[in-house]
Order: C-alpha cells, then structure tokens, then sequence
C-alpha cells in the first residue's frame, strides 16, 4: 500500500524544496509502514543510510514516520541540534502532531518541514554558492530491515 498519492507526494516534496531554497540546510523525510524498534532509532538508522551525516555543515534534518504503527521522530545533525533551542525539537513534534491527530499526516509533515526550514534559515542561510547536497524525494522503507 502507498502511503502517500503522488499529489501528496509532490506537495511534500515541494515544501522541502521551499524550506531548503532558504537555508544550506537538507531536510529529508523517511516513511515506512512499521517501526523495528523504537522511532528515533529508526530514525538514526535512516539518518545515517541517507547519508545525512555526511553535510558539510551538519546541519540535516530528518523527519521519520511509520505510518501504519503512527510513530514518528525528529532527528537533527549535531551543527543544527547545538543551536536550535532546548524545545524546538519537541515543539515541532507537537506541532506536527496536531495535524496527525486531525488525520492529516501530509499537512503535518508539510508544517514540520517549513518549522524545521525556518531554524535552518536562522543558523544557516543560504549561500550563493550553496548546493543541494542531498535529494528531497521521499525514502521510503518497507519496515523490515
């Protein structure tokens, strides 16, 4: 089962497009349908199969979610994660999940992406000669591994 429709998808996609055109910052999205585990492990494990770990600046972002066990984590590379205040982490969490609650995971994500965008552009603004490190398509996993 797809977790997301292509329009879905695209719109995702998009906003993480327009949060990065702002900062040298890579925010990337993993989706799988379970969680092996505990989600910010997940996380750390999707992390670092990314290649998240390897920016110049260390200053990625990823948001994980298993859609069917409705789980998910933030995990910030230690660049952003020394900067951003003690609650941001928990605040875009929450603000997140206010959309997840109401049932819409795609504007959830979309708020989380554009909350995360906003600290990259205050900690690291883009560049000139700034380049996409990383792809802003969505990873996603089958759960199992």
């Amino acid at each position: 089962m797809q977790a997301f429709t292509d329009e879905q998808q695209e719109k995702i996609v998009f906003a993480i497009q327009q949060a990065e055109a702002r900062t040298s910052g890579e925010i990337r999205l993993a989706v799988e349908p379970h969680c092996k585990g505990e989600p910010l492990d997940r996380a750390m494990v999707y992390f670092e199969r990314l290649g998240m770990d390897k920016t110049a600046l260390h200053n990625g972002v990823l948001i994980y979610l298993a859609t069917e066990d409705h789980q998910f984590a933030i995990l910030g590379d230690k660049g952003i994660h020394t900067r951003v205040p003690a609650d941001f982490w928990e605040e875009t969490k929450e603000l997140m999940l206010k959309h997840f609650k109401a049932g819409d995971l795609v504007q959830g994500l979309i708020a989380g992406i554009a909350h995360a965008g906003e600290q990259l552009k205050r900690f690291f603004p883009r560049e000139a000669d700034d380049v996409n490190e990383l792809p802003n398509d969505i990873a996603f996993g089958d759960g199992k591994e």
